[in-house]
């Protein structure tokens, strides 16, 4: 009887078919997803957005973006493991919130993914039109072609790439660092200054920084064959060294340049105040951050638009080569036609994916715990304490208000 009671929960909580494949991957591997799907656009846009507010004022709002960005990506991991089938964002918010829900997540995660992959396009373009006197759209293909073809090549090699590249970029972060450090130092009263006046719509950019949501659900796929408490475990420390980092790369630049001196991507003004040896390594490392980034949101978005619309299978080609289309076209159009600037697209874009993101996961996680159709391996606890659920909404919602009411020139801009 008892072995009929232990097999009869198995099946229970087994995990059902989908048209998302379910791949096996690392601790590292989903680490280093997270870290590459944040270690993007952000980071080179933070100097730059928090030069009015002060560098102060930037670390305050990189703590508690990277606090209550990591719990609400956990009310997501828990919601995953009490789902059976292997769904995406949209797909979970169809199941536990309704159609309506399932398509403002939907829309989350391409605005999200867009504004990235804008700003990856027109970057990558300006950098390899720099390096090897191309122009820029050519810059950018040269760009799109090798990113686009990891996608391609799905979750376990995007896990694997990501493991090696963000290996790379860390080292080359810390020479520069370390050289800044180093060399001409950092001066304390450019570290020092602060305006809180501009305070608040830094919380957008460091909220655009943050958001690892979308990938939630991929390494829920990669862990499921596991220990899938490597799922929270992953999360809390990719969510930990992205928090470092994003700390540490506007206090050397901004430190070193001051906030009159640096530039939307931060790394042309940091390798012109440490010299040229510093451009190649500063150049290559914008390209590594921009191409990480591109992997897990290329691969999260393609997932989702298998999702959505409900394809049958995310590996039959036809409606793989419409997924890739749909990830890569809509960057190039926007992006040549040069309608909106790169720190601010990063703006827009975490300010509409964050109300989604601080709202819609909480909504989620109360209603699987509720009808979800398997028993969780580990679940939140503490931190999803009616209180804390308030505090994500009423801080997620205040700064996406607040950056409307900028864009339209209701209140001013912070930058």
């Amino acid at each position: 009887m008892a072995k009929a009671d232990r097999q009869l929960t198995e099946k229970e909580n087994s995990i059902g078919e989908s048209s998302l494949k379910v791949e096996n991957i690392s601790f590292w591997d989903g680490v280093s997803i997270i870290v590459g799907s944040s270690i993007g656009a952000g980071i080179l846009s933070l100097a730059f957005g928090a030069r009015q507010a002060g560098f102060p004022v930037l670390v305050f709002w990189i703590i508690v973006a990277g606090i209550f960005t990591t719990i609400s990506m956990l009310y997501l991991a828990e919601t995953t493991l009490r789902t059976k089938k292997p769904l995406q964002l949209s797909g979970l918010a169809e199941k536990y919130i309704g159609n309506i829900g399932s398509w403002l997540m939907f829309a989350s995660v391409f605005i999200n993914s867009l504004g990235a992959l804008i700003a990856y396009t027109t970057g990558s373009g300006d950098i390899l039109a720099t390096m090897l006197d191309v122009p820029n759209i050519v810059g950018s293909l040269l760009f799109f072609i090798p990113s686009l073809l990891v996608v391609w090549l799905g979750l376990k090699v995007t896990g694997v790439t990501e493991k090696v590249i963000v290996a790379a970029m860390t080292i080359m972060v810390l020479i520069l660092i370390l050289a800044t450090l180093i060399g001409p130092g950092v001066k304390a009263d450019h570290l020092s200054y602060m305006n809180i006046g501009f305070a608040i719509p830094i919380f957008s950019l460091t909220i655009f920084c943050f958001i690892s949501q979308y990938t939630v659900p991929e390494l829920a796929r990669g862990y499921v064959q596991g220990d899938v408490k490597r799922l929270p475990r992953a999360i809390i420390t990719g969510m930990i060294i992205i928090g470092i980092l994003l700390i540490l790369v506007p206090m050397s630049a901004l430190g070193l340049s001051g906030p009159d001196n640096v530039t939307e991507i931060v790394t042309i003004s940091w390798a012109q105040a440490l010299g040229q040896w510093a451009f190649f390594i500063a150049n290559i490392f914008t390209l590594c951050a921009f191409i990480t980034s591109f992997w897990a949101i290329g691969e999260s978005l393609l997932t989702n638009i298998v999702d959505k619309l409900r394809f049958p299978s995310e590996w039959d080609i036809k409606y793989r080569l419409i997924s890739i289309a749909i990830v890569a076209l809509p960057p190039f159009i926007i992006a040549y036609t040069d309608v909106i600037g790169f720190v601010d697209v990063l703006s827009f874009a975490g300010a509409f994916a964050g109300v989604i993101m601080g709202v819609l996961p909480i909504m989620m996680l109360n209603r699987a715990r509720k009808y979800g159709d398997r028993d969780p391996e580990w679940t939140c606890g503490w931190i999803s304490h009616p209180v804390i659920q308030a505090l994500i909404m009423i801080l997620f919602v205040g700064a996406a208000v607040y950056t409307f009411l900028e864009i339209f020139s209701i209140l001013p801009s912070g930058w």
